[in-house]
């Protein structure tokens, strides 16, 4: 049925970029979601950074424990069927807490947070049937033409939830005269819409992935989950490895949550004192594109000249933008906070970086540690490990930024990033590198 489905389809639906950038596009929505707008909804409902952090970075648990149920998805039906059925709740999720946040008097922290942490538990399976359909439906050069565009399509995602549903949230309460919790009701009414939508187009184009072997019991799905990381464990360099993918993302894990709140904090308590329009336009409109585009170049730039070439370089583009946050922060005075263009620029500088050097850990970890006998099982591995650790930096993110002050903190944010570069460099590589000359010449 789905093959003649897929035959009856236009030729240019049946190819990669009809489905690769769509389906990581709602990758990253509910990530966003949960991480970063609810943060900014809290914030916008006058809860302090430190409780905003713990709570949002905790519910990060279910990205780190995804490989745990991993196994069981193969039990029934197929990677597809998985897709199609997350997306389809996550959008009744949202929908869920759109509806929530119209009843007055809520205490809505108590009545989100819960949201979020099914939200995420169903985000977390989409991502490995999502990155199943990847790795098995395209070859190692397949896979290496479109990590840009799956990465791209990945921070468009968590663009038009940190952008475009914060701007609509402060339109309606700026413009239109909304409460609070009315306007960001509608803003996720938006977001579950998205999603149904994105559940109905892949209905018709989403390849099925190629099948697994189906375990025949859960005791043979725990049997084949032991198997899988026995043989995950005994990969060659695999503790290399697993170090470079644990600390690449250490300084970024302070920064992910609490550099959108700092934001949005008032000027008097060290903030740049956005309003949601600004902040949604600047996270939007103004960085958008080169958001995406270093998405874009990084896989391009990684596919010419190789991974094992510029995997430090990639470490140093995603970290050293940081300082930008190191800049604005000091130049907040009682006076009042930089003016909105150079907010712009800067932020923009560090998004191009992140989106750049990000495409290097996905590409290594796809292509250097899942091949093997278990390849989506072991991608979800690494996944979680590379998630595992920005649970704990973005718990205390808040509490930090509190403590030490906003100038103090993204000084320290520097600090953190170092192993991160350090890693890269002595990153291994014990697979032949399947990108740039090398690979092309063999």
């Amino acid at each position: 049925m789905h093959q003649s489905r897929q035959n009856a389809l236009p030729s240019f639906l049946t190819k990669p970029l009809a489905w690769v950038p769509s389906s990581y596009f709602a990758e990253g929505v509910p990530f966003a979601l949960v991480i970063w707008v609810a943060g900014t909804l809290f914030k916008d409902l006058g809860y302090r950074d430190g409780e905003i952090t713990i709570a949002t970075a905790s519910v990060g648990l279910a990205w780190s424990c995804k490989p745990l149920w991993a196994p069981l998805l193969d039990m029934w039906k197929s990677k597809k069927f998985f897709v199609l059925f997350t997306q389809f709740g996550m959008a009744a999720l949202v929908g869920l807490g759109a509806f929530m946040m119209q009843v007055p008097g809520l205490e809505y922290f108590q009545v989100l947070v819960p949201i979020l942490w099914v939200l995420a538990f169903c985000s977390a399976t989409h991502d490995i049937c999502v990155d199943g359909v990847y790795i098995t439906t395209l070859d190692s050069e397949q896979q290496a033409a479109h990590i840009g565009v799956q990465g791209m399509a990945w921070q468009g995602g968590r663009i038009f939830a940190t952008a475009a549903l914060v701007w609509i949230a402060g339109f309606l309460q700026e413009d239109q005269g909304m409460a609070t919790n009315v306007a960001w009701s509608y803003s996720l009414m938006l977001g579950a819409a998205t999603l149904f939508a994105l559940g109905i187009y892949h209905r018709f184009v989403l390849p099925e992935g190629t099948p697994a072997t189906r375990p025949e019991s859960v005791k043979a799905a725990a049997q084949g989950f032991v198997t899988a990381a026995v043989d995950f464990l005994r990969k060659p360099q695999i503790w290399g490895m697993l170090i470079f993918v644990f600390l690449f993302r250490s300084g970024e894990g302070f920064l992910l949550v609490e550099a959108p709140l700092f934001l949005q904090s008032p000027v008097e308590e060290g903030g740049l004192g956005l309003s949601l329009k600004d902040k949604g336009m600047i996270d939007g409109t103004i960085s958008t594109m080169l958001s995406m585009l270093g998405g874009l170049v990084g896989g391009l730039f990684i596919a010419r000249y190789g991974l094992r070439r510029t995997l430090f370089f990639m470490a140093l583009c995603t970290n050293v933008p940081n300082l930008c946050y190191v800049v604005m922060s000091q130049l907040v005075t009682e006076s009042g906070a930089p003016s909105f263009l150079f907010v712009a620029v800067l932020v923009s500088i560090e998004k191009f970086g992140y989106s750049f050097g990000f495409t290097a850990n996905m590409l290594y970890m796809m292509q250097q540690m899942a091949p093997g006998r278990f390849p989506m099982t072991h991608y979800a591995f690494c996944t979680a490990l590379m998630n595992l650790v920005l649970v704990p930096t973005q718990m205390v993110s808040g509490l930090l930024a509190e403590w030490m002050g906003y100038r103090g903190f993204f000084m320290f944010v520097i600090v953190a990033s170092v192993p991160s570069i350090i890693a890269a460099w002595f990153a291994p590589f014990p697979l032949k590198d399947e990108t740039g000359p090398a690979a092309k010449s063999a």
